[in-house]
């Protein structure tokens, strides 16, 4: 069968910033670096999109438009005669399936509380609140609600649906959040929490810098969905045309932004109407956000309206990288085993209510399926791919690289591949065995 593409450049740019701005930029982000002593964390977290985060978002378009394959296609075609790069490839898709089984759980939470947002049933007693339906027959409910919205847009394809439903849903997601963010920074009292957010402080680095250096890192691959494939597979539906480093650094900025973004207002809010970080939001847990600003809509005029666009603009968030996370096992069922993209979709649709499930029951699952096992799968799949790109790809990585950029970018062309071949995946294999010395 014919193999889609994308309709135009900006519908490429815009599905690929939506599969980066998901629960990682509004939901995770807010989360850790109030664990992580504020500004701290949102210095070195930058620092690693720059320079750690760019370099490998290319590596992964390069091995994608290449191949014009998935993540186990693209590695098995690109290396021919050899089976093994091919199981690193695979591995990616089976991240992703492990990903959306605990992120669907996180996206029928958003359901939840967009639906109750308009009432404010929350408002009253939110750990409570959040307690009853964070796990068990609700959270596994509203978890298949958020499913079915998924694979809705994806039945629709690469135009039919991915592209026409990002198209909307970034423009709304910027829009909300920089209105929130407009009024919350006004509230008396934001002041405190804009010097929490921006006021570099030194000493929650100095205090734990191996924690800093994991959470920066796992956030910033978590954020951009890095080492799971997502952008081999969405760069296999790019022509010859586009310039690779101009796309991923307007991506890696977008993203970026609307993390940002997302802490002036949550942070603001949390100090204007809480007066401060709560037990909950300092303790890093997954629930913080929804407890620390549902007391603060609590507390403030009109905070149905302002809690109905948060949560709102949360949805579009979580369910633009849902697709993205479905779309990976889809187009490798589509590509290699020649399966319709209808039944790939419902069967792995299928697949994850099942798998998910499980999370939605076991608060356990989720706590380590979201945290240690995502860190550690996303880690070593970036690693993998980057000694892909540099080692097994060499000069044609280059060449792919070159294809479409201007002189500014070619220039850089070098530098990237040595960075690729070498200080990358030392830093990310040392992330990964600090990772795996703490969870022993």
């Amino acid at each position: 069968m014919a193999r889609e593409s994308w309709a135009s450049r900006i519908g490429f740019i815009l599905a690929a910033v939506g599969s980066a701005v998901g629960l990682g930029n509004v939901w995770r982000f807010p989360w850790m670096t109030a664990e992580y002593g504020g500004s701290a964390f949102l210095v070195v977290y930058l620092c690693i999109v720059l320079l750690v985060g760019v370099p490998g978002l290319l590596a992964e378009f390069v091995i994608g438009r290449r191949s014009h394959r998935n993540p186990a296609g693209a590695l098995a075609r690109l290396a021919p005669g050899t089976k093994s790069w091919g199981y690193v490839g695979l591995f990616g898709v089976v991240t992703a399936l492990i990903l959306l089984s605990f992120y669907s759980v996180v996206g029928g939470w958003i359901v939840r509380y967009f639906l109750a947002s308009f009432t404010g049933s929350y408002f009253s007693a939110p750990a409570t609140y959040f307690g009853d339906i964070s796990f068990g027959g609700e959270a596994a409910a509203f978890q298949v609600a958020f499913l079915v919205l998924t694979a809705i847009v994806v039945l629709g394809g690469v135009r039919g649906g991915i592209e026409k439903a990002t198209k909307v849903m970034m423009p709304l997601i910027v829009v909300l959040l920089a209105a929130l963010a407009g009024w919350a920074v006004t509230q008396p009292g934001a002041g405190e929490g804009l010097s929490f957010y921006l006021d570099f402080n030194l000493a929650p680095i100095e205090e734990n810098p191996v924690g800093m250096l994991r959470a920066a890192a796992g956030q910033a691959l978590f954020t951009l969905s890095l080492g799971v494939g997502t952008m081999i597979t969405y760069a296999s539906y790019l022509g010859e045309d586009n310039s690779l480093p101009f796309d991923g650094s307007v991506i890696a900025v977008l993203n970026t932004g609307v993390g940002v973004l997302a802490g002036f207002v949550v942070f603001p809010l949390l100090f204007a109407f809480q007066g401060g970080l709560t037990d909950v939001t300092r303790g890093g847990e997954s629930g913080a956000i929804f407890m620390g600003v549902a007391g603060a809509f609590r507390e403030m005029p009109y905070g149905e309206v302002v809690a109905v666009g948060f949560f709102g603009a949360i949805l579009f968030a979580a369910l633009s990288s849902s697709i993205s996370m479905l779309e990976i096992p889809v187009a490798y069922l589509v590509d290699e085993q020649d399966v319709s993209r209808r039944n790939a979709t419902l069967g792995l649709t299928g697949l994850v209510l099942v798998t998910g499930a499980v999370c939605a029951f076991n608060p356990g699952v989720f706590g380590f399926v979201a945290g240690t096992l995502v860190d550690l799968m996303l880690t070593a799949g970036l690693a993998g791919f980057l000694v892909f790109a540099g080692w097994i790809l060499g000069t044609d990585a280059l060449s792919e690289f070159d294809s479409g950029a201007g002189g500014l970018a070619r220039s850089l062309g070098t530098p990237w591949l040595w960075s690729v071949r070498t200080v990358l995946p030392l830093f990310l294999l040392v992330t990964l065995a600090v990772n795996i010395y703490s969870m022993l």
